[in-house]
């Protein structure tokens, strides 16, 4: 973004308090951070490509597929119901490549949050991870709150389970208490607690399981359909009763199913190969879903009209219309199983989102803990459960559920604009502890030596970093870059005055233009979304900010990437395709997700980020790690590296 082009010479370099630590950036991982961080590293290295795809497949596929075929067709899509999904799977891809290239090259538990944190800025990687918090806390107790209906109906009917287990209401209080909900969330906490292996094995039967019903409706819907001759196609009204605006309709409810394989991400640090693993898994398990969720919707809107299709049962009624009353057995344990998936995908990122804040300083260390014998983030796991079953053991959160949404998709544009950040601004500077200021010392002074020989001009044509004093601390080197020499310069290697220049300017352009494309995806999307408006102003906000998108689309085109990419992080793993058209794409989808949530749903994230941002103001900040970091060209980090090694033996 802009800010980010002009970050490289002040703002996002320092340490110092105020707005300038909203932009200050941590290092990039590398085998590096993995040495000087070694007492944090405690995660089991443990999961593999199916590991991973149990945990995509079982935190994407939730009950909602047993209901949104119903509710979708009804209303959106009609028999078009198939191609809704697929429009939504694409939509969700675009984000699949986007955190693939990402976790590869940053493969360390934090997901959106961490890769904000490397690429954008510390204030705008609070805000995500403080709203990943609100996101697996509710969307646990929602899921887990679902639960008990579900299994009502296995035991007979709406009010059959045992009388420990079913809804109570309070007299006095109208508050209606879940047990069996709270009971589940400890059980899958507990199950969390003993080993992200065990915990993954079981999660991928209860996977299994919930594939095997979809598979029955798959097939036993398929022979109906063939048998009966597939009435639901044969409609007047044809195969668009909604037009191509219901279809489109249609997908953007139904993206929301595609949510959860982000959960693959949080697991980064526990991948036994993460460069080739990770996106793989994150690719095997979006095809998977979104080859499910078209077969049963193909079958599904095929059985049964849509207009008849009963918005709450959709499946088990139209197996019913056929006789084939049974099916809802099988069809209801699929339900329980998919939430039961569901849940532990909820509970299982967030105590590595607070793990990795908690390791940066923005959050107490209690939550960066992790346990010697099971390598877990214990204490991090079991508060998340004791909180999520709190809240679905006295709370109806089903209204809350849209919150889920926000932090899903604000992770989704952040991860896309940090690919845009990452192939065209790289940052060029990194942090270290102060610890190294004798290693940076050292080699500014080697470099101080070797450039005597330099002629004056050549020197004032020379970039170096030199201190600037904190808030509360002693003046500490290469936070700002200025055109000036010090006694002791760390200086870039010289090169010609005209490719610096060339370089300098081309970042200056490819900063700018990132930030005046989002500015026009939120311009464009927001008149797009506010019926309201007047035509003339509405089309013309349109034009402006279709005008700033197309133009820094063109641009971004245009210039050249920057040729750091190649090194920055781990290497060889997988390259997000379509740069800068599929990022971009993938923001303003998601960004037109985000402003089309409600006023509601707003208002009520809207407290949430407001104690957000007054717990980063009042502790975050203050004991953030790269409060007094040392910011160095990542050209010399290698060697100051090697002379701190020597320094410290």
């Amino acid at each position: 973004m802009g800010v980010v082009g002009d970050a490289e010479k002040s703002g996002g370099k320092c340490g110092v308090g105020g707005l300038k630590s909203l932009v200050r950036r941590k290092q990039v991982d590398s085998a590096h951070t993995n040495s000087t961080e070694g007492g944090h590293h405690g995660l089991a290295r443990a999961l593999t490509i199916p590991h991973l795809i149990a945990i995509g497949v079982g935190s994407t596929i939730g009950a909602g597929v047993y209901i949104l075929v119903g509710t979708v067709a009804r209303e959106h899509s009609g028999p078009a119901l198939t191609f809704s999904f697929l429009i939504a799977g694409i939509a969700a891809a675009l984000s699949a490549f986007c955190y693939a290239e990402l976790a590869s090259r940053c493969p360390s538990a934090g997901s959106a949050y961490h890769y904000s944190y490397i690429c954008v800025g510390e204030g705008v990687a609070w805000l995500v991870g403080w709203a990943l918090i609100l996101e697996y806390t509710i969307g646990g107790s929602a899921v887990a709150r679902g639960i008990s209906p579900n299994l009502a109906m296995l035991f007979g009917g709406p009010n059959s389970l045992p009388w420990f287990l079913a809804r109570q209401t309070i007299p006095g209080l109208g508050c209606v208490v879940d047990p069996c909900a709270a009971i589940l969330v400890f059980a899958v906490t507990a199950l969390l607690c003993v080993g992200i292996k065990e915990s993954t094995f079981v999660q991928g039967v209860v996977t299994v399981a919930n594939i095997c019903a979809m598979v029955f409706v798959i097939v036993a819907g398929g022979y109906l359909g063939f048998k009966t001759g597939w009435p639901g196609y044969k409609l007047s009204s044809g195969y668009l009763p909604f037009g191509a605006d219901g279809m489109l309709a249609g997908a953007s409810t139904v993206f929301f199913a595609f949510i959860g394989f982000d959960s693959v991400a949080s697991t980064a640090e526990e991948v036994r190969n993460p460069q080739r693993d990770l996106p793989m898994g994150i690719g095997f398990a979006l095809s998977i879903c979104c080859t499910l969720y078209m077969l049963v919707s193909a079958v599904i809107v095929g059985l049964v009209p849509y207009y008849d299709m009963d918005p709450d049962t959709p499946i088990s009624s139209a197996f019913a219309s056929h006789g084939v009353h049974w099916a809802a057995y099988i069809i209801t344990v699929g339900a329980c199983t998919a939430l039961c998936s569901t849940l532990m995908g909820s509970i299982l990122p967030q105590p590595r989102i607070l793990m990795a804040m908690a390791r940066d300083g923005l959050l107490p260390s209690f939550f960066s803990d992790v346990n010697q014998r099971t390598q877990v983030p214990m204490k991090g796991t079991i508060v998340t459960g004791i909180l999520a079953a709190t809240l679905a053991f006295f709370m109806d959160v089903e209204q809350l559920s849209g919150m889920v949404s926000v932090g899903t998709l604000l992770a989704f544009t952040m991860v896309a604009i940090s690919v845009l950040i990452l192939r065209y601004v790289p940052p060029d500077e990194v942090p270290l502890p102060s610890t190294f200021q004798g290693a940076i010392d050292t080699v500014s002074m080697r470099y101080s030596v070797s450039n005597n020989s330099l002629g004056d001009s050549d020197m004032e044509n020379t970039k170096v970093y030199h201190g600037i004093t904190t808030d509360d601390s002693a003046p500490i080197s290469s936070l700002i870059q200025e055109e000036t020499t010090i006694e002791y310069p760390l200086i870039e290697k010289p090169t010609p005055k005209l490719n610096c220049m060339n370089e300098e300017k081309r970042r200056k352009i490819a900063g700018w233009t990132i930030m005046f494309t989002c500015v026009g995806v939120l311009v464009l999307t927001s008149a797009a979304s506010s019926l309201t408006l007047y035509s003339l102003i509405r089309f013309t906000l349109c034009g402006i900010g279709g005008a700033l998108l197309l133009s820094g689309l063109a641009v971004l085109t245009w210039i050249d990437q920057d040729d750091a990419r190649h090194s920055f992080g781990h290497t060889g793993g997988f390259i997000c395709p379509f740069v800068p058209l599929l990022p971009i794409a993938c923001i303003l989808i998601n960004v037109y997700l985000l402003i089309n949530l409600g006023s509601a749903t707003w208002t009520r994230v809207s407290i949430w980020l407001v104690v957000g941002a007054l717990v980063y103001i009042f502790y975050g900040r203050k004991n953030s790690s790269l409060r007094d970091a040392v910011y160095v060209p990542a050209a010399h980090v290698d060697e100051i590296y090697e002379s701190h090694s020597d320094l410290v033996l």
